[in-house]
């Protein structure tokens, strides 16, 4: 994607769009393959589709994102693995994961920026105020913030609940909500809803 098609792709989102999280262990879990997932994710209008592994090495990683690739024609993002951010349309990181590329928040991310290019989508995860306000110095595309609810995949989590909506009208970049969101919830700042479970539960009842 240009920078152009990117600008244009987050300033035209629907309201509550939907982000799916493709996280490769949670599909294990209910042995759920990759396509009707992303079935799941074309019944549900979904705008966003994220991969994540965290547990294959990279050649398996790569695989998978390739397949997805083949799948799904719409925004793919990778989670952390920066180095596949051509397979796909961009790359989300946490705080810690941008860090590594340099201690203060400016410098790490231009440099990650420096490795994926400026048609690369960068999306951050968030927790609070101070996280967001150094975000919106940031050059990146859109910022994760929760978590909403507790969620048995971040346990160590703080659970925001209602008051990530107020949170996310102090943020420049779109948010998407991210923890225990499901299918029903509504947001009015944050313009995205990041599920993951929930997407898995409508694959399986159209499996």
């Amino acid at each position: 994607m240009t920078r152009s098609e990117i600008e244009t792709f987050f300033s035209t989102l629907p309201p509550n769009a939907i982000y799916a999280l493709c996280d490769q262990a949670l599909l294990d879990s209910h042995t759920l393959d990759l396509e009707p997932f992303v079935d799941a994710c074309r019944r549900l209008n979904v705008s966003v589709i994220q991969y994540r592994n965290k547990n294959a090495d990279s050649d398996a990683v790569k695989a998978a994102l390739e397949r997805l690739r083949g799948l799904w024609e719409e925004m793919l993002i990778i989670n952390d693995r920066w180095q596949l951010h051509a397979l796909c349309d961009g790359v989300h990181v946490g705080q810690d994961d941008l860090r590594r590329f340099g201690e203060d928040d400016a410098a790490a991310c231009a440099a990650l920026r420096g490795e994926v290019g400026d048609a690369s989508v960068i999306g951050l995860s968030t927790h609070n105020a101070e996280e967001i306000a150094a975000a919106n110095k940031l050059g990146i595309d859109y910022i994760g913030l929760g978590a909403f609810r507790a969620t048995g995949t971040k346990t160590d989590a703080a659970v925001l609940g209602e008051d990530l909506d107020t949170l996310a009208a102090a943020s420049i970049h779109p948010v998407a909500a991210i923890g225990g969101v499901g299918l029903d919830d509504r947001f009015t700042h944050a313009r995205m809803r990041v599920m993951g479970s929930a997407i898995v539960r409508e694959a399986l009842r159209w499996k």
